[in-house]
């Protein structure tokens, strides 16, 4: 069995781009996504114009996946047309170079520790820490977890999350999440003034609410998951995150073209220069890789994921409020 540094040296023949595969799918991709928007915009039958805005917004999806590849250097680096079109998709899709990439590398060098794994994700409590908390930081850690926090991402991830708090704090390192608000909102505006309330459903808040609810449970069920531990800093290491503390989604054919092969997230996580379009190809040859944690789309696997709340680490698992509930408080040592 490969193990530690064994395991992620055997995933480095896999972490090669072909320039010409990654140019062919970020090129096809973004020709897609224009000919879902022109005919959302064109289109004289309306059912045609609605289907047509809702693959646009699966197509979102698949565009932010291969912007999030471009963002760990994985592919097309130091290409500057390819700066120039991630740049811009950035501010559209309302995460910004600047605060998205700030971000999610913070989210890869501490995925899964205890106390600083919230940063760049979704918060995690332990069974103590929330017993300990006020009425006030409990709500609040509830609902940054809740469903429909979850659902409206485009609003609570990327609207508020991504740009308006990354420029708020810090409004010298993050113009780029104010121009992608102003941008936004113009864009709204005139669609509205110039196309009508139908044409700015269509084009703008349909699309962007699909694809940020998609992209913001993925991202939360790809660590909260049943079965996903977590470590403290003592206890932590780079290939156990990845394999213990990221799930392997099981997705269909078509989902796996719509969200760029990222349900293959524990090989990212072990080697995020692995180009999305060759995770399956690392998986297949490399067994261990295929021992991975894994959860799904169905149902059934989102209503598990989205009902875990709390980690104890007494049982070494995330448990639910229920769970909570019906489990002793945790006693603590007094100083003698």
């Amino acid at each position: 069995m490969l193990t530690g540094k064994q395991l992620i040296l055997a995933t480095k023949p896999y972490a090669k781009e072909t320039r010409w595969k990654s140019w062919y799918y970020t090129l096809s991709t973004a020709v897609i996504l224009a000919g879902l928007f022109a005919g959302t915009a064109f289109l004289p039958w309306l059912f045609l114009r609605i289907l047509c805005s809702i693959l646009s917004g699966l197509v979102i999806v698949r565009m932010f996946v291969i912007y999030h590849d471009y963002q760990h250097h994985t592919i097309l680096y130091q290409s500057r047309a390819a700066k120039l079109l991630f740049s811009a998709f950035g501010v559209f899709i309302l995460a910004p170079a600047s605060i998205w990439k700030r971000s999610h590398d913070y989210h890869h060098a501490h995925n899964s520790k205890l106390f600083t794994a919230s940063i760049g994700s979704f918060p995690i409590m332990t069974q103590q820490k929330f017993l300990e908390s006020t009425p006030a930081e409990r709500r609040s850690y509830l609902a940054a977890r809740h469903p429909v926090t979850i659902l409206f991402g485009y609003i609570s991830m990327f609207m508020v999350g991504m740009s308006l708090r990354s420029f708020t704090s810090s409004p010298s390192r993050h113009m780029d999440s104010l121009l992608a608000l102003v941008l936004h909102f113009a864009a709204g505006t005139l669609l509205f003034i110039f196309m009508g309330w139908l044409s700015l459903l269509l084009l703008l808040i349909i699309p962007f609410f699909i694809a940020c609810a998609i992209g913001a449970y993925l991202f939360y069920a790809q660590h909260n998951f049943p079965g996903v531990t977590f470590r403290d800093k003592e206890g932590w290491c780079h290939d156990t995150a990845a394999m213990a503390s990221s799930s392997y989604m099981l997705m269909s054919p078509f989902w796996n073209w719509v969200t760029g092969n990222i349900g293959y997230h524990h090989i990212h996580h072990l080697n995020s220069r692995i180009p999305f379009y060759r995770l399956p190809e690392a998986m297949a040859a490399i067994p261990e890789l295929q021992q991975a944690k894994t959860t799904s789309l169905s149902p059934r696997a989102i209503a598990a994921c989205l009902k875990l709340k709390i980690w104890s680490p007494e049982v070494n698992k995330m448990i639910t409020i229920r769970q909570l509930k019906m489990r002793p408080a945790p006693v603590r040592a007094m100083a003698v």
